[in-house]
């Protein structure tokens, strides 16, 4: 017997969701369009702001995330342990990243500190302050950097490096006060000098005057803070006569995971020797910590717009339902279930939700994500861009979904309890 109730359940069940949705198709035909495109402009606007505005917060340090990794660390970054000056038996290291055909290519480089000045010439006391800035020194195969960071292609003013360069240097832009118009006592930058400039290099207790022959504006990680010129006259002026590196910058091959590449140099015995890090492992902290933060502050505000979604869902077909009451009335009259009623506004919901994620899919993936991605919005310390995953956007149209639905529910529930006879008297 109680199966026999159950399976009565279950075909009213079927009933009476089959009745709602002729209802909701019937009432959507006949609908006003104009009211009907409102309320799919709103959902569809509601859905880009779930996805878009988070999106871009974040974007705009995965920007940074992305510029640190593409024209400085690499996918894999080794470098100098902290107890150490340099990296031991580098040409050894050098040796096997190049046998690895999971590598396809990276940059060896040589660092140091250095300190810029200005001035020197023409100062009449010796013990006259003179205008400098220290950053990381940086010694490069300008043609080997270029085709694994691309450094060529982020000089904004004057040249790029030549192997053969003497006395040449590349200066990130932060390093010059023209580029970088901070005047305060806790930053140091050097006034009245561009690319083309002599100014003097002091390494240690070594000096040298160098030309700048170009400014750097990489806008990632402390390319903006570095100097750069050759490894063989770095190597000369740092006395360094042993061909040990300070650091590798490696890309990995199409399709390769960087861990792979970490885990291979680690059976070699090589993490005795440098520290060996994906880019993703290099990243600050502090990077990862705005990152979360900023995801936070756009899930609070797409929070914002779906609540305002819902209340808007809710006041329309709550309105829907109130002009509609005596033909409530009458069709539970005639036996149709209450439960069909409601079915029958979820369902119009539903619709509603389900045009407008479609709309804002196509919008999101096909047209603002890779337009964000060929015009990056230009901040001073990133270039942003549109972060939109389909796993991230699917559960967002989650979410806007169920509260579409339970904001479409409420109201019809409200006018389909009323008694029958007062709704259709409309009393």
């Amino acid at each position: 017997m109680p199966f026999v109730a159950l399976a009565r359940k279950i075909t009213r069940l079927k009933t009476d969701i089959r009745v709602g949705l002729f209802l909701s198709i019937r009432e959507i035909r006949r609908a006003n369009i104009w009211t009907t495109l409102l309320i799919m402009v709103v959902m569809t606007l509601t859905f880009l702001n779930l996805t878009v505005v988070g999106g871009i917060l974040v974007g705009l340090i995965e920007g940074g995330v992305r510029g640190d990794r593409d024209r400085y660390t690499g996918d894999v970054i080794v470098s100098t342990l902290i107890k150490k000056d340099y990296v031991e038996q580098s040409q050894e290291i050098i040796s096997f990243i190049q046998s690895l055909p999971e590598v396809s290519d990276f940059s060896p480089r040589y660092l140091s500190s250095g300190t810029l000045q200005t001035g020197y010439k023409t100062r009449s006391d010796p013990s006259e302050k003179l205008d400098q800035a220290g950053g990381v020194l940086v010694g490069i195969d300008p043609i080997v950097e270029a085709r694994v960071t691309h450094l060529d292609q982020f000089i904004i003013k004057g040249e790029y490096l030549e192997p053969d360069d003497y006395d040449q240097i590349l200066v990130g832009q932060n390093l010059l006060f023209k580029y970088t118009p901070i005047d305060s006592p806790g930053f140091q930058n050097l006034k009245d000098v561009d690319a083309g400039s002599k100014v003097r290099l002091v390494i240690g207790t070594s000096t040298r005057e160098v030309t700048i022959k170009g400014v750097v504006n990489a806008k990632a990680g402390n390319i903006d803070q570095q100097i750069y010129m050759t490894s063989r006259q770095l190597r000369a002026l740092i006395g360094r006569t042993d061909y040990n590196i300070d650091e590798i910058a490696i890309i990995a091959a199409p399709g390769v995971d960087p861990k792979t590449i970490q885990l291979l140099m680690a059976n070699q015995g090589f993490t005795d020797l440098a520290s060996i890090q994906t880019s993703d492992e290099a990243l600050p902290k502090f990077l990862r910590d705005i990152k979360a933060v900023f995801a936070l502050l756009g899930n609070i505000i797409g929070g914002i717009g779906l609540v305002v979604a819902s209340i808007t869902i809710f006041i329309v077909i709550f309105v829907n339902a109130i002009t509609r009451r005596r033909y409530i009335g009458i069709m539970k009259g005639i036996g149709v279930n209450r439960f069909a009623i409601e079915v029958s506004y979820i369902i119009q919901s539903m619709f509603y939700a389900v045009f407008g994620m479609l709309l804002g899919s196509i919008i999101l993936f096909g047209v603002l994500q890779p337009y964000f991605d060929a015009h990056p919005l230009k901040f001073p310390f990133s270039d942003g861009i549109l972060v939109a995953t389909v796993l991230g956007t699917g559960l967002r149209a989650l979410v806007l979904f169920v509260a579409t639905m339970i904001a479409g529910y409420i109201p019809a529930r409200i006018v389909a309890k009323q008694n029958t006879l007062d709704a259709i008297l409309g009393r």
